[in-house]
Order: structure tokens, then C-alpha cells, then sequence
């Protein structure tokens, strides 16, 4: 029905380029352990909500409280960027 792109504001394209170029740059290798450890609590927790058998309900609540962490901690990870400079001092040294 509409074009985006015409009802769009030249901010609101910028920003949305700006989003999808932070999420294809390189990860510092620090975000790159922080994104696997949330990964590891996103599969933790879910074992704990989805087991099958009877467990306490704190375990339950526990295994939410370990995804909704999971989730934010891989998300603030990804969208880490590292400068051009330090890949080029990277890329240099190696």
C-alpha cells in the first residue's frame, strides 16, 4: 500500500541502517564469551521450564530468570561493535 522508504524521515533510515550495520560488524571477543555464556543460560533455563517430570516451583521461576538474562545478555552482545581502528591495529599487528 505505502512505499517505506517515501514515508520514512531521513533520521528514522539512518537509524535503521545504523542497526543493521552494528549487527554485521565484527564482536570484540569479549561480547563474543558474553554471547555464549547467555546462550548457555537461555538452554539452561529452558530445561528448567520445559522439564517433564515434578520439580519445585522456585526452579521453575529460576529457569525463567535465566532466559529473560540469556536473552538480554546475547542481545546487548551482539549489538557490540568493535571501531575500524582497533580492527586495523588487529589486522596490522597480526
Amino acid at each position: 500500500m505505502y512505499n517505506n522508504d517515501v514515508n520514512m524521515g531521513e533520521s528514522e533510515k539512518s537509524f535503521g541502517k545504523t542497526i543493521i550495520e552494528r549487527c554485521k560488524a565484527k564482536t570484540p571477543p569479549f561480547f563474543k564469551k558474553m554471547r555464549l555464556i547467555g546462550l548457555i543460560m537461555i538452554a539452561a533455563g529452558s530445561v528448567l521450564v520445559a522439564t517433564p517430570i515434578a520439580i519445585p516451583a522456585i526452579f521453575i521461576t529460576i529457569g525463567g530468570y535465566l532466559i529473560v538474562a540469556g536473552s538480554v545478555a546475547t542481545a546487548v552482545s551482539q549489538a557490540a561493535v568493535q571501531s575500524e581502528e582497533e580492527v586495523k591495529k588487529k589486522s596490522i599487528n597480526y
